[in-house]
Order: C-alpha cells, then structure tokens, then sequence
C-alpha cells in the first residue's frame, strides 16, 4: 500500500475509510478514519513503511501494540486494533480525541496555570505507572503525545513502545525512537532502559508546562544532547519566581543524569512536584547527614582522589560527546548548512553543507545540488526552458532536489487547491497540480501545506514538491522543497521543514 498522506484520503486502507489527515510525524501519518462495522471514526495511525522491513520490530510492535490495548486504564489512549495491512504496512486504531494536544497549548498560552499543569502530568503519571507494571515504556513521553479532552487527559503514541528488557536506540531499520527535546541520557547513551527514562520526559513535558520554554533550549540537535548528558536546566524558581525553591529540587531529582537517583515512579514525583508547590516538603535528590568523622577522613581523601576523579570526568565528557556527534550524524546526514535571512527570503532554514545556495536578487532563493540549473527555471516562470533541469531529471534523478523560497502578496495561507493552483501558476514554472490544503507548522510558525507537482509541458518531465505559506507581514511566505521522486516528504524535508525561523 503505498502511503502518500493526501492520496490515501477518501480510499479504504484495512477495513477504514480515511477522511483527512489528523498530524504527522516522522515515522507515521496520522488519519481521521471511519469504522464502518462499529459506525465510529478513529484516529488510524499509519507507520512508515520502512519500519515495516523489520521482521523483528514488525511483529514486536503488533504485539506490544495489542499488550497496550488490554490495558484498561483512563489516560491511556484506548487501542481498538493494531495489524499489518495486505502490503505489510503497520497500522494502528485508537480512540479520535476531538481536542488539543498539550504542544499546542502551550504554544497558544505558554506557561500554564499551576493547578492546570499539575493536573495534566499527574494524569500523565498514572498512565506511565500503569503501563510500567505491564513492563512497557512509552519512550516518547513529549506534548504532541498527550491529548487534551476538556480536564480528561489521554497518553497517546504507545504504539512503539518497548519492554524493559530491551535495550533503547535504534531498530534494525535504524530509526532511532525518541524525540531529542525530552530524551533521558539513558536512551542517548543507548544504554538499558526501563520506567525511569519516561520520568525523565515527563519531567521535561512538566518543566515546559510550568514556565512554556524546554528545560535545554538549544539551536542544535548536538548543543541539546549534550545537554541532557552533562548540564542542569535553569531552576524552575528562577524562570517562574511564584514557585517555591523545593520546586528546584523536585525537579532536579526527576531530570537527574544517573536513573537510580530519579524518583521510584512518576507518580511519586507528581507527588512531590505537588506538595513542594504547596509548600510541603518534597523529596529532592537527598544529601545525608554523616558522623563527623566520617566527614574528616573523606575530607582527608578528597584531596588524593580528586585528579583521578577530575581524569574519569573528563574522559567520560568526551566519550559522551563523541556519541552525541556520533548520533547525529547517523540521524541526521554528515553535515547542514544555514541559510542566512535576505529580503529575498527572510528566513533561516537548513539544508544540507554540500547543496549550493542562489540567492537571486530580490525576487527568490534555491538551495539545491544543482542551484544554478534550478535558479534559470525559476527565474523564467511560467515560459521557463527545462533543459537543464530536465537533464538533471534524467541523469541524477537523485540530486535533483532542493528548496525554493519566495515572498509574494500573491500567496495566502487560506486559499483554497484551486486558488492556489492559480497563484503558483502565476510564480513557477510549468504545468501545477496541487492537493487540497493542511493546516501544518513550519519551524516555529503556523502555515499551510500544499502538496503537488510541477511539470515541464514540452518532455513530460514533473518535480513533485512539498510547499509551505505562512502568513508573514507584510507578505506571505512560501517554503516549497522540490524533488524528481514519487514522494517529497522525506526525512530531509522533515529537516529543513522544522528548521524554518522567520526573520
């Protein structure tokens, strides 16, 4: 079956009719689905099918995925069926919340009220609790996965979760499963895993409740790993000052490098997260008390042990870092490029450091491995010559990709498949096709999505492409990653996508 995000809407997929797609991540498509042997709609998750050449992941994930299911409890999101299609690809259905998720609240309101906050990752613990005594964890405890119905809170996403014998990291197919921004050292480390890890997410998803900014805010997926391996967030006291400094070290326990110096489970620290705001005492990481003596001769020894132990330090930092660049780069490519704001393209965004970039006056920009041959079809519009690029097409098929930006009062964010069918007539060149429209983000701001096509009316030849407007005064944005494949919404548009930051 092949998975096209729009193309599937209106077709049967496993018994489901897909109506519109819900979100998206890197490794599924979320679709709004009727079930039509029970008359009710759900939420049908469809992964990647990549994930699906793992012989071993495919049939742990159906049978985690059902474990899940029978687990009956109010936050977890319920499973009604998770299976492979005909064609193998992996599926889930699960209850469709009509609602927020909390990523989206707290991008509309940032910090929330206390009461709210503790309210929702209390909710969220006793999920996590619940799963942990089946021996599952979520392992990507962040708050695009936690579902808001009205004061109901449902945990979602646990259809790749795994037991806690299993070790964390990649699957044979090399997908690392995780999101960077609430990912225990743990899980970076690759090291055995259990409950505690999704503790340690939770207390990131909390810290980020409480004050609306991430507990490692950082520009790069590396400067952020490190991070979570080797520094401590700003005390929550400081960023929030109506919060009492106990806060500081509940959460400094719950985000500690070492999971045995964590709390037992996530519920015992919402508890303490509750009464250290409430001004009981709450358990931070402990600091016993010791008989002088004791104190004297370790004292004595302190001095002896402290280069050893300052040589161990050191050797373990840059162990870590290794990983970190190490892990990155097999995530994410050898190397990536910014490009820098111009009037031309008042943006910045990453692309990959062996694309050129052209910046052509004021008009556009295209970065590309083949800039130059896509900068002459662009600069022409609708009566480009394709030449080039058609050569391109043909003889490296693969490298004929890139990113267009442009600035135009011809665009909208609200338009309509047909309307903006007729402004990108008007901007590019060649015949355009364009799906109905998403609401998505880019980067940081909210935009429309539009996928479609252009074509070179003379050969024949199409580059689908993968566009975005965003609404930006005073003239709209478009952010349109192009490709001569079936399929533009790779892993590097993800990139370049979530890289977006207007000027």
């Amino acid at each position: 079956m092949p998975v096209n995000d729009r193309s599937l809407v209106g077709q049967e997929v496993a018994g489901y009719y897909i109506e519109d797609i819900v979100g998206k991540g890197g490794m599924a498509v979320v679709y709004l689905a009727l079930d039509p042997r029970l008359s009710r709609r759900v939420a049908l998750k469809i992964l990647n099918p990549v994930l699906s050449v793992d012989d071993r992941f495919r049939q742990r994930f159906i049978l985690e995925s059902r474990t899940v299911a029978s687990i009956e409890h109010p936050n977890i999101i319920p499973i009604y069926e998770a299976n492979a299609d005909a064609d193998g690809v992996l599926y889930i259905a699960m209850r469709y919340v009509d609602g927020l998720d909390l990523r989206r609240l707290i991008y509309d309101r940032g910090a929330l009220p206390i009461a709210q906050a503790n309210q929702i990752v209390a909710q969220v613990a006793a999920a996590l609790d619940a799963a942990h005594a089946h021996d599952l964890i979520h392992r990507d405890v962040k708050p695009a996965n936690i579902l808001l119905a009205g004061d109901h809170v449902y945990l979602t996403d646990f259809g790749i979760t795994k037991h806690r014998t299993s070790i964390s990291g990649l699957t044979q197919t090399d997908q690392f499963i995780g999101t960077p921004r609430y990912m225990a050292p743990e899980q970076i480390n690759k090291e055995h895993i259990d409950g505690r890890c999704d503790q340690y997410a939770l207390a990131c998803v909390a810290y980020e409740a409480l004050s609306g900014r991430l507990p490692f805010p950082r520009d790069n997926d590396i400067a952020l790993l490190w991070a979570h391996l080797a520094e401590q967030p700003t005390p929550l006291s400081q960023v929030r000052p109506e919060l009492p400094v106990e806060v500081d070290g509940v959460m400094m326990r719950a985000l500690a490098k070492s999971p045995e110096q964590r709390y037992p489970s996530c519920t015992a620290f919402v508890t303490a997260l509750r009464d250290a705001i409430s001004g009981q005492p709450g358990p931070g990481i402990p600091l016993p008390t010791q008989p002088s003596a004791v104190r004297k001769k370790r004292k004595a020894d302190a001095g002896p042990s402290r280069l050893p132990l300052v040589l161990a330090t050191l050797i373990a930092a840059i162990a870590a870092l290794t990983l970190v660049v190490l892990l990155v780069m097999t995530q994410k490519g050898d190397s990536w490029a910014r490009y820098q704001s111009t009037t031309a393209a008042p943006l910045t965004f990453e692309y990959p450091a062996d694309w050129t970039v052209k910046t052509h006056g004021d008009l556009f920009a295209v970065a590309s491995p083949h800039a130059a041959e896509f900068e002459g079809m662009f600069v022409s519009g609708a009566a480009a010559d394709w030449t080039a690029v058609n050569q391109v097409i043909t003889g490296d098929t693969d490298n004929a990709v890139g990113v267009y930006v442009q600035v135009s009062d011809a665009l909208s964010a609200s338009a309509t498949a047909a309307q903006m069918k007729a402004m990108l007539e008007g901007l590019l060149p060649g015949e355009i096709v364009v799906d109905q429209p998403v609401p998505d983000r880019a980067g940081d701001s909210d935009a429309t999505r539009y996928d479609g096509s252009l074509r070179d009316r003379n050969s024949g030849n199409r580059l689908g492409f993968v566009s975005y407007v965003i609404d930006r005064r005073p003239k709209p944005v478009l952010v349109l990653y192009f490709c001569a494949k079936n399929r533009c919404d790779d892993a590097t548009e993800g990139r370049v996508r979530q890289s977006v930051h207007l000027s």
